[in-house]
């Protein structure tokens, strides 16, 4: 379960960017989430992926 809270999903999406997954696609495909929910969750605090660093910045 991702959490509800943007902040805590974008330490939890960037820790599992970072150790786990070398796509955010793998990471969603893998845990079965919404790839355009976590975008737009994350894009509502101003943070967007960076396909070359893997990480929402």
């Amino acid at each position: 379960m991702l959490p509800k809270n943007p902040v805590m999903l974008l330490s939890f999406i960037n820790l599992k960017l970072r150790d786990y997954y070398s796509s955010l696609t793998d990471l969603c495909e893998d845990l079965n989430v919404s790839r355009e929910e976590i975008i737009e969750k994350l894009g509502s605090i101003e943070y967007y992926y960076d396909k070359e660093a893997n990480q929402f910045k």
